[in-house]
């Protein structure tokens, strides 16, 4: 055949080049990010570049590429990485992560079955993860993009493992009882996706009332489960919290775990982010019962600062999980040798093309050790600790919630509104916090209070930080109406 192509460099000088100037440049960037701003708007012609460019027709430089990325790509993140970032719930990453990462993309590897150093390197961090969170080395598990996939995983292999029938086989139209679950009403909204998706309808959840502590209320899960059952429904699992996301308040898991067991019920436990608080011998009696759990679901890309995506499900069953994902299928038949024998991890989760997302964690957890993750736990824990004592200190500042992790939810008070007034004033705050380049805290309504919330999962953040977000915010309260 004449005029074959490829899309390799015909100049891999060229590459080696530009390549070797991208880690320069994005090494620089991370060793200046307090020069920063932590977040700052896109304006409408930057805008403009980043989504309404004609669809390219044929090659262009590199470095013209390369030049666009730097204009007007990189000055507009989320943020996430900045020292200030306490948005939401999410991670960091590291610099050595980034050339992981780097070496992931160059492998280019489908980690989804066989002989392959991916599948390898992802039983290893399977196993790492059941011994840092107390599961039982025969127990499973599969890396997936995040708490939500986790929770899908989990919830899947409960809902089967519970049925009184061949789920997979004749499906939910075949129940002869309606199948029904239980969490609070503090958990992730990622649980009621998992249950619509999972055939079995957002009724069927019972959202369990909280206490003063926003922990699940045991007596009134008790009520509910035995009404249930008097009514003649099928309780299958409990959801329990180990670090919700609006306060970081966790469950008590043991009693969760003991109600499981006498129940038959399955235990699944959503610890996005807290679960890893394990770590920490300190905190470590807060999480009790955890380990009891059927199915656990976190992030590595949270508490363990790992870029995105790196989320992981353990499964205590291994049986239960397999079953669960593993349809036949003769052109996914297995082989006692070559590149189709070993393991299948396309066999215990949804996805069949799966990317090499193990080797970030493998390389950060031999960089850094598990000792070090765990004094940077404890350090945020603190962090938020004096957070809240910035806020009580503060005449003009309110905790609306307890702090028993690593979630600090607050509010900014004058005597002379209302709650709908100060609502509004506080929406303002925020909004103008993020447009200074400041600080990223996000927010969220407790009790029908708007308020600014931390959630400091940051291996960057240091005191210093807070005390600016605190000045800022009072600065601007002043200032305002």
């Amino acid at each position: 055949m004449k005029n074959e192509e490829t899309l390799d460099p015909q100049d891999w000088s060229e590459i080696r080049q530009i390549g070797h100037r991208m880690i320069d440049d994005m090494f620089n960037h991370l060793e200046n990010l307090r020069k920063q701003p932590a977040w700052q708007p896109i304006p409408d012609e930057v805008k403009n570049q980043l989504q309404n460019q004609p669809l390219p027709s044929e090659g262009q430089n590199i470095e013209i590429i390369y030049q666009d990325f730097l204009q007007n790509i990189r000055p507009h993140p989320r943020g996430n990485i900045h020292p200030r970032y306490w948005g939401w719930v999410e991670g960091t990453g590291t610099p050595f992560s980034v050339l992981a990462e780097m070496l992931s993309a160059g492998m280019n590897s489908n980690a989804n079955f066989g002989e392959q150093s991916s599948v390898y390197i992802e039983l290893q961090v399977i196993d790492w993860c059941k011994e840092m969170l107390g599961f039982p080395k025969a127990a499973s598990g599969i890396l997936v993009s995040g708490g939500s996939m986790a929770n899908l995983t989990g919830l899947a292999v409960a809902r089967n493992a519970k049925a009184d029938f061949d789920i997979q086989e004749k499906g939910l139209q075949s129940v002869e009882s309606k199948m029904v679950l239980y969490g609070s009403s503090e958990t992730h909204n990622s649980v009621q996706k998992a249950i619509e998706l999972l055939g079995l309808g957002n009724e069927s959840f019972r959202r369990i009332p909280v206490d003063e502590n926003f922990e699940i209320n045991i007596e009134e899960l008790r009520k509910a489960i035995a009404k249930d059952k008097a009514d003649g429904l099928k309780p299958f699992c409990i959801i329990g919290n180990a670090g919700t996301v609006n306060t970081g308040a966790t469950d008590d898991l043991e009693q969760l775990a003991d109600i499981c067991k006498a129940e038959n019920l399955w235990f699944h436990v959503d610890g996005a982010f807290g679960a890893l608080a394990y770590l920490s011998e300190n905190f470590r009696p807060k999480l009790k019962g955890m380990e009891c759990a059927d199915s656990l679901a976190f992030d590595l890309h949270k508490w363990m600062y790992m870029p995105y995506e790196a989320g992981c499900v353990l499964i205590r069953d291994k049986e239960k999980h397999h079953r669960t994902f593993s349809p036949s299928g003769g052109y996914l038949a297995h082989l006692p040798r070559g590149l189709a024998s070993g393991t299948w991890l396309s066999e215990y989760g949804l996805q069949l093309s799966r990317s090499f997302k193990a080797l970030k964690i493998w390389m950060s957890l031999r960089e850094h050790g598990i000792e070090k993750y765990c004094r940077l736990i404890e350090q945020n824990i603190e962090q938020a600790k004096y957070l809240a004592n910035l806020v009580e200190k503060s005449n003009n500042l309110e905790l609306l919630a307890p702090v028993p992790m690593n979630i600090v939810c607050f509010r900014l008070v004058k005597k002379n509104l209302n709650d709908e007034q100060l609502n509004e004033l506080n929406r303002e705050i925020l909004m103008r916090v993020h447009e200074s380049g400041i600080a990223v805290p996000s927010y969220t309504t407790i009790k029908g209070k708007f308020g600014l919330r931390c959630a400091i999962t940051n291996h960057r953040s240091r005191s210093e930080d807070f005390d600016l977000l605190i000045e800022k915010v009072l600065e601007i309260g002043k200032n305002l109406d």
